[in-house]
């Protein structure tokens, strides 16, 4: 099959590899019918790349291929999501709600390709009634990853009504964190941001406000805002230290910082400055399989729309560009099309 590769510094190719099997009978295999390239993609792809030419991508949504004898509940033909996290919905961490942390963890290896497995098909996909129309596969990509997580960081940071939210991060799972944020009754929702695309895509999604200054200009500003408050929940959605310190520094006393952002080398977190304050700090991998019914309800019902974080389509042949456009912040966030 063809698929993404990286091969080293920015070096990202359609290459030929081998099509994924069914190794165990809990496993299936996926035609992928839409892919995207996530922001925690950018990471990688700034760096060196090791092994060289391994696939990349873990959002994707698609129609079954081919299922292992032990999976009962989707057949070749099934239009599924697909959560980036692959559970087995079985296990104690299932049960609990952290199918992130499933005592089978896997994860979508392919999805920027033609194909990709599913390492626990029952416990992680979600079928649709058949195939749906062209327009909503945005929305039902945004299902697989960028939408949880965003949902994550609002649940995490206890978002609820007639709450000041503040996100740090315009990103994809930023922009999808002001739409949960203001779906659980958010009244004022502050989104950080310089980029005037994504500032529209948040007030669509429901920010009321938007603070382009950062550091020390962007704290006050928050705090002039809030009318010297601080928020009542604050969401990170980017992993640098720049930002866990500007969300713990904008959270009132006794509010929660929920971070779905992957923590990069130099985040530091002095737990004095968390403990005077009590300002609480929960996140992590998003548990998608666990938020993903309700979310797909919100979709189907017309309720939320995440789609519309894609700005940029692209075809397989032409990735490289799609990885180019986000790393050069000209993309919000690109779908793929194999």
């Amino acid at each position: 099959m063809r698929a993404t590769t990286l091969h080293g510094i920015r070096d990202i190719r359609v290459s030929e590899v081998p099509d994924p099997t069914i190794d165990k009978p809990v496993e299936a295999i996926v035609k992928v019918t839409a892919g995207c390239i996530c922001g925690s993609d950018l990471w990688p792809y700034r760096q060196d790349a090791d092994p060289k030419g391994h696939t990349i991508g873990h959002e994707a949504v698609g129609v079954i291929e081919e299922v292992g004898a032990d999976v009962r509940n989707f057949s070749p033909g099934d239009f599924v999501i697909i959560p980036f996290c692959h559970c087995d919905n079985t296990c104690p961490h299932c049960l609990a709600g952290v199918n992130s942390a499933c005592d089978n963890l896997g994860f979508t290896l392919s999805g920027q390709g033609e194909l990709t497995k599913v390492f626990q098909a029952d416990g992680s996909l979600v079928k649709t009634d058949g195939m749906p129309d062209a327009a909503m596969i945005p929305s039902l990509l945004a299902l697989s990853d960028v939408m949880p997580t965003g949902w994550h960081a609002a649940t995490c940071a206890r978002v609820g009504p007639g709450h000041t939210v503040v996100v740090v991060g315009d990103g994809a799972v930023g922009l999808c964190g002001v739409l949960a944020a203001s779906r659980m009754g958010a009244e004022r929702v502050i989104v950080m941001s310089r980029h005037e695309a994504r500032q529209r895509i948040a007030r669509d999604f429901g920010a009321t406000d938007v603070v382009a200054e950062r550091d020390d200009e962007g704290v006050a500003r928050i705090i002039e805002l809030t009318d010297g408050v601080g928020a009542d929940a604050v969401l990170e959605c980017v992993g640098t230290n720049q930002a866990m310190q500007t969300a713990i520094r904008v959270a009132r006393p006794g509010a929660t910082v929920g971070f779905v952002g992957v923590p990069q080398e130099g985040m530091e977190i002095a737990p004095r400055s968390l403990f005077a304050r009590n300002v609480g700090l929960f996140g992590g991998i998003a548990p998608v399989r666990t938020y993903l019914p309700d979310l797909l309800g919100m979709v189907l019902d017309g309720s939320i729309d995440p789609g519309k974080v894609f700005d940029l389509t692209v075809p397989l042949d032409e990735v490289a560009e799609g990885y180019r456009a986000m790393d050069e912040r000209r993309a919000t966030k690109v779908l793929v099309q194999p």
